[in-house]
């Protein structure tokens, strides 16, 4: 059967239904698991090992282990564990916030470190609650600090999504899959999905150089 890449035109709408699905689980895990690890960041510097000690846990498991069997485990092995009914949706949103959450957590990690001790000094010294001190002084310098590396980890996460189509979830992958077998057209409908993948992922690298190079060479310190 010869090439024909004029059938991508008639199923464009499904395979843009689709897009907007991965790019809704993206943002949603993006944007949750990165506040989880922040959190997570901020109680791995506690002294205390039962608090410590699990996170570690927690999150040298996730950036350990890969994202397919991690979805695997929360689809099938959840339900059976802890006896509760998840839904693929929820077990995708679960998975992929959790994933994101230990790679972010490092990434906060380090920026949390970069900030002086002379910042929590002065924040002692003016008699600021932790909560202040967390949330106007440390967070503000710590997400400044890490937005180059949270992109580079969303773009991951951007591309990584394309295996929640093994649990069934109708994304950009699953639903190219899915035309690509109906129409025995793999070639053409596996070759496009690729060059969307690819047309929203590149921006989003070239926009990870921008703001390293505009934004937090002129303000970071």
């Amino acid at each position: 059967m010869p090439l024909d890449f004029s059938v991508v035109l008639n199923y464009w709408p499904v395979l843009l239904k689709g897009l907007a699905l991965t790019l809704a689980f993206t943002g949603i895990c993006a944007l949750l698991g990165s506040l989880l690890g922040f959190v997570v960041s901020l109680l791995r510097q506690v002294k205390t090992p039962l608090l410590r000690l699990p996170l570690t846990l927690y999150v040298e498991f996730f950036r350990g282990t890969p994202l397919l069997i991690q979805l695997f485990w929360v689809f099938f092995c959840f339900p059976v564990v802890f006896g509760l009914n998840i839904p693929p949706y929820a077990s995708v949103l679960i998975a992929l916030t959790l994933f994101m959450g230990a790679i972010t957590s490092e990434t906060f990690r380090g920026a949390l470190k970069s900030i002086a001790s002379e910042q929590h000094d002065a924040c002692t010294a003016l008699g600021l609650t932790s909560k202040v001190k967390v949330l106007y002084v440390i967070f503000p310098q710590a997400l400044l600090r890490a937005v180059p590396p949270l992109l580079s980890n969303v773009v991951s996460l951007f591309k990584e999504s394309a295996l929640i189509s093994s649990v069934g979830v109708a994304d950009l992958m699953f639903v190219g899959q899915n035309i690509s077998n109906s129409t025995a057209r793999p070639v053409e409908f596996l070759s496009a999905v690729a060059v969307i993948y690819f047309l929203v992922a590149f921006p989003l690298t070239r926009l990870v150089g921008v703001v390293e190079g505009r934004l937090l060479r002129r303000y970071a310190y």
